[in-house]
């Protein structure tokens, strides 16, 4: 049970509520989202800036969700892994496959850009002090530097919404399949 009561688009001021719902369209988030309204700056600007930057495409759906998995195992966010999971299994990852994300070297359904995504994505969350630019000239031959920026961006994003939905016990919502992050 969550430690924080989880408001509904009824809590919401009037002018917040289509955001509310733009946020649903993002997939069912709504134990997430309704933490984040007891500060609506925070609900407000968090989930604008996700449905702008899903609404925009700057990144492939592939690539994102791979990174988004990938941090999310990393941190053991159940949450997360049950959200994200099956948004990379549309993009063609089964679901054992993005259980081992992590072990992405030999992974028979990565391709060579999907295994650079993964590694940045574990560079990022865990080896950001250490990481060189030799994967800066790797990514560069894929992405451009907006798109690196957006990666990287959310991949640290996601790895502060690992937290969040942790530390505040977010439970996955009714009718999501639950995935286990942690080993």
């Amino acid at each position: 049970m969550s430690r924080v009561s989880i408001k509904t688009r009824d809590d919401l001021p009037e002018a917040l509520r289509p955001l509310w719902d733009k946020m649903t369209s993002y997939g069912a988030f709504e134990n997430q989202a309704g933490v984040m309204a007891h500060r609506l700056p925070i609900f407000k600007h968090m989930w604008s800036l996700l449905v702008d930057l899903a609404e925009d495409g700057n990144l492939s759906k592939r690539h994102l969700e791979l990174a988004l998995v990938t941090v999310s195992l990393l941190n053991k966010c159940d949450y997360c892994v049950s959200h994200h999971a099956p948004k990379l299994a549309v993009q063609g990852v089964s679901e054992q496959g993005a259980a081992r994300l992590v072990d992405y070297k030999d992974h028979p359904e990565l391709d060579v850009l999907d295994k650079l995504v993964v590694e940045y994505s574990i560079a990022v969350t865990n080896n950001w002090n250490k990481t060189r630019d030799e994967i800066f000239d790797r990514l560069r031959a894929h992405f451009s530097e907006a798109q690196i920026v957006e990666l990287t961006w959310r991949i640290a994003l996601c790895g502060a919404f690992n937290r969040f939905n942790d530390i505040l016990q977010l439970e996955v919502e009714q009718g999501v399949p639950h995935s286990e992050a942690a080993e």
